[in-house]
């Protein structure tokens, strides 16, 4: 039984927004529910009943009433309030609950002063954006693309965007030029945003040669607006506008284009570590439900709260961040290197904002634990009521070290879902404790399940993670798919009428959940399946270790083949046999002989993506053969350097399996 490190108060309903939505639900619809289990298993059954509820209780601006809310319950193809038409950001800047001067936007960062927003100049800065967008011609279904980070000008941009019914997309300044047209070559967007660069920590990165180099292979582009963040005296780029010009004072007023539920909002894309990046289209009207129910009910956000991610503009957290104001919270940006000038930086942010719930990614507490550090004696925390972690699985040892150095108070929430869905599917809940190690529940309205290898669903138990019910913020689509190929391919091509969503996952018998890993790196030696997380929770939780990746690579005779492992280790350190075999012992005794490596070898890095995911995939098809350019996009890595020493091992190992 995993430990208990929290607990809801004794009267959590009372003063939690998901606790009011049970009243409501009882005054409203009659509907009754004893816990949480009772609500879930209601949210996932009686669809319409369910997302209606959402609808109304959150008062959903609409210029078209719905009048059905499923009209088609298929997977792939479901169809969502067919009839219905609003728009994403006339409901995000309703900002219920708050004045025009209350601040709402809380932007800080290595590059510039601090900046905040009220409630009232967000409207004013999207009124004026939108009427620029205007000017340049932008009308529904156009692309706007920001090359920008995380400051003011990008969510404004977004909104504005947003309220004329064109398409918005995003890259983090950070990615290359490859990884950029990568994506935008797909969906030839007709305006850019771009910034000239950024300090990073106390470095300046220059992003000049980038925009240029973005703008020359993007033929569909006919406008773009060049933001002076890094050097705001600079010139922008020729030919362009300044972003000052777009934002001009006008007499416009601020108005919102009625677009269907499914109409595309944004473009995400997945991480394109190999081939292109999936072009990933979101609607209007499945993220702001989605996000009104996560952001309030399971998060239990609204007008008292200050709310933050860390997170890039090429990582779909910043998507889920932003719609914040639609549930009446602030939300505080970040831009910058999140150890700088150590890693209690951000800590201090959120003591010097104000923040209230703050998110960030596992790896970020994991290190922050490694480093030793006791957030609340470099910060005042006092405010702060929730911690979100996500990105990959949070181990035991990370849920105790933020109970025993950030607060005892806060309600942690792990989550988990992805850029197909913009949300967490599984994750926290006001009405649930928390345990160690564990996610305290599958979110509301999301039929979450563990699939056997026969296909059956099984509790306690190790298995395929799927959604055998439709979300409203399933993709519409992808982009340049017309008849759906590849989407059906991307999650149906496993379990037809199922989403794959490609995890291992086991759920208990009280609904918690635990994420082991991608069902495609998963290790399996003589019958015993394991996901990556256990491994590396065992070897990173050593103090020699910093980093770890670890791949098995099959036997095509039916072996066992062969398990490598591979190791960052601390500043000074070498390894040596000695180490090699204390880490063997740990992993023997943690979890099981065949979880021995066969080799552990020493590398100065893991390969990553920008949203800092361990890419297990890629080094496994490189030290099976496959040459580094078709094994992994390298401009969607954080570090496409340390590729080489995999590609290096490769050549010097006998071909001992086929390219996978």
């Amino acid at each position: 039984m995993a430990d208990m490190l929290w607990t809801p108060p004794a009267d959590v309903r009372e003063r939690s927004r998901i606790g009011g939505y049970l009243r409501w639900l009882r005054e409203h619809r009659g509907l009754d529910f004893a816990d949480y289990d009772a609500l879930w298993r209601w949210s996932t059954t009686d669809l319409d009943g369910f997302w209606r509820s959402i609808w109304d209780h959150f008062e959903v601006v609409a210029h078209t009433p719905p009048t059905a809310t499923l009209a088609e319950r298929s997977m792939p193809g479901a169809r969502w309030f067919p009839d219905a038409t609003l728009n994403y950001a006339e409901n995000v800047l309703r900002m219920p609950g708050r004045a025009d001067d209350d601040p709402v936007v809380i932007a800080h960062g290595q590059t510039r002063a601090p900046v905040t927003l009220t409630a009232g100049e967000l409207r004013e800065q999207v009124r004026r954006v939108s009427a620029g967008l205007r000017r340049l011609g932008v009308t529904a279904g156009d692309r706007v693309a920001a090359y920008a980070p995380n400051i003011p000008e990008t969510y404004v941009l977004l909104l504005a965007t947003a309220s004329l019914g064109a398409i918005f997309s995003s890259c983090a300044p950070e990615f290359g030029t490859r990884s950029v047209t990568d994506r935008w070559q797909q969906i030839e967007p007709t305006v850019l945003v771009a910034v000239d660069g950024y300090r990073y920590g106390d470095k300046a990165v220059d992003r000049r040669a980038e925009v240029a180099a973005i703008r020359a292979a993007l033929p569909s582009l006919r406008h773009t607006v060049g933001i002076g963040y890094l050097d705001p005296a600079g010139p922008v780029p020729p030919d362009a506008l300044g972003w000052d010009e777009l934002a001009a004072p006008t007499d416009e007023p601020l108005a919102f284009t009625p677009v269907p539920f499914d109409h595309p909002l944004y473009v995400l894309y997945s991480s394109g570590t190999t081939g292109l990046p999936k072009p990933i289209v979101h609607g209007h009207g499945g993220i702001l439900l989605e996000h009104l129910k996560m952001l309030a009910l399971h998060h239990d956000l609204g007008p008292a709260d200050r709310f933050f991610w860390f997170t890039t503009t090429g990582w779909m957290m910043w998507n889920f961040l932003i719609s914040g104001p639609a549930v009446g919270a602030s939300i505080v940006l970040f831009d910058g290197n999140p150890a700088h000038p150590d890693l209690g930086g951000l800590w201090r942010l959120a003591a010097e904002t104000g923040t209230t719930y703050f998110g960030t990614s596992a790896p970020f507490l994991l290190a922050c634990r490694k480093a030793q550090l006791v957030p609340r004696e470099v910060a005042d925390l006092s405010a702060l009521r929730g911690v979100g972690s996500t990105g990959a699985p949070l181990p035991a040892e990370g849920f105790h070290w933020v109970y025993e150095t950030v607060s005892d108070r806060v309600q942690l929430q792990s989550l988990s879902g992805g850029t197909d869905v913009c949300t967490g599917f599984v994750g926290g809940v006001p009405l649930l404790p928390v345990y160690a190690g564990e996610i305290a529940c599958r979110a509301l309205g999301a039929k979450v399940e563990a699939l056997s290898a026969d296909g059956t669903p099984v509790l306690g138990e190790l298995g395929e993670l799927v959604i055998t019910e439709p979300m409203p913020s399933m993709p519409v689509g992808f982009w340049n798919d017309p008849d759906g190929v590849r989407y059906s391919e991307a999650y149906f091509d496993v379990y037809p009428g199922v989403w794959r969503h490609g995890d291992w996952i086991t759920i208990n018998e009280r609904g918690g959940c635990v994420i082991t890993g991608r069902s495609d790196a998963t290790l399996n030696r003589g019958g015993v399946r394991l996901g990556t997380a256990e491994f590396y929770s065992v070897v990173e939780g050593m103090d020699e270790v910093v980093d770890s990746v670890v791949v098995h690579l099959e036997d095509d005779e039916g072996g066992a083949g062969e398990l490598l492992l591979f190791v960052v280790l601390t500043e000074g350190l070498e390894l040596d046999d000695d180490l090699r075999k204390k880490i063997c012992r740990e992993l023997r005794t943690a979890l099981s002989p065949r979880h021995v490596p066969d080799e552990i070898h020493q590398v100065r890095s893991v390969p990553r993506t920008l949203s800092a995911k361990k890419l297990e995939v890629p080094v496994k098809k490189i030290l099976t053969g496959t040459p580094v350019d078709r094994a992994a996009a390298t401009g969607a890595l954080a570090n496409p350097e340390s590729l080489a020493a995999f590609a290096a091992l490769a050549q010097r190992r006998p071909p001992t399996a086929r390219p996978v």
